[in-house]
């Protein structure tokens, strides 16, 4: 199933007056678990950052993250960068509405970054399944950091990420290259880039994979129908959304022997 239309009718329904993407970034941290599970790994991370950290949020999308890590620490300087040029037009012109300064946003392909010794850390969440060059994309995240600079990680594991669970599926989401990494996998592959230190966990145990899918699964299933169930969607979220939110909340505060998740960091 393709999942970018249904992402960009999302988006420019929420586009305009700078309250409706605010309301939207708000609503993806509600509904998207990862978001809990960066989020709170964020925090952490910027304990040991510099005041004036430089960012790099590496496949920006909608921005959202660039929004949240600004509003985190408005002394950071954040590049948003993301290959989708629309993306980009969009959270330029949001950014420069809202009035979010030392935010740059740059359409261009991650295969291809060049940046050398620029960033204290390295944001990438949900973008390395859909990137086949992978281990080039992880030399470049090695070059572009600084010393002593952080890579977070968020992408899906090889335990049912992308709701693949033999051999026999296939992808939920047309876009993805690969189902998802295994730890050994992902740690290995980093290494040979050059990180010193890898550290990886699970996200998505058994709360999360169900939250998923009552709170993404099902709702993109729906609307991919018919565009005419976006008139359904609030109220089947109005019933489905108290569940999801115990179920990710449970997820946030577990440590999971296996999950459908992954969270990495990386360390130069």
């Amino acid at each position: 199933m393709q999942y970018d239309p249904i992402k960009k009718t999302l988006g420019r329904f929420f586009s305009g007056p700078v309250f409706m993407r605010k309301l939207f970034y708000f609503l993806l941290d509600l509904l998207l678990l990862r978001t809990w599970h960066v989020r709170k790994a964020l925090r952490k991370i910027s304990k040991s950052l510099p005041g004036e950290a430089s960012v790099l949020d590496a496949g920006a999308g909608f921005g959202q993250y660039t929004f949240r890590m600004k509003r985190m620490n408005p002394s950071w300087h954040i590049k948003a960068v993301d290959i989708d040029s629309g993306h980009i037009e969009g959270c330029t012109d949001f950014f420069r509405r809202a009035g979010l300064r030392d935010i740059t946003c740059e359409a261009g392909d991650l295969v291809s970054l060049s940046d050398s010794d620029a960033y204290n850390l390295i944001l990438s969440v949900d973008v390395m399944e859909h990137i086949r060059e992978d281990k080039q994309v992880f030399s470049n995240f090695f070059r572009a950091l600084k010393a002593d600079g952080i890579l977070l990680i968020s992408t899906p594991s090889d335990k049912g990420g992308s709701d693949v669970h033999s051999e026999e599926e296939h992808s939920f989401i047309d876009e993805h290259v690969r189902d998802g990494y295994g730890i050994d996998e992902i740690a290995g592959k980093l290494g040979d880039a050059g990180f010193r230190s890898v550290e990886a966990s699970y996200t998505y145990g058994r709360p999360g994979s169900l939250s998923w899918k009552l709170s993404m699964k099902y709702p993109v299933k729906m609307l991919s129908f018919s565009k005419l169930l976006y008139l359904v969607l609030p109220i089947y979220y109005i019933v489905t959304f108290p569940f999801a939110l115990i179920l990710d909340l449970l997820d946030v505060g577990m440590r999971h022997k296996s999950g459908t998740g992954l969270l990495v960091k990386a360390y130069k």
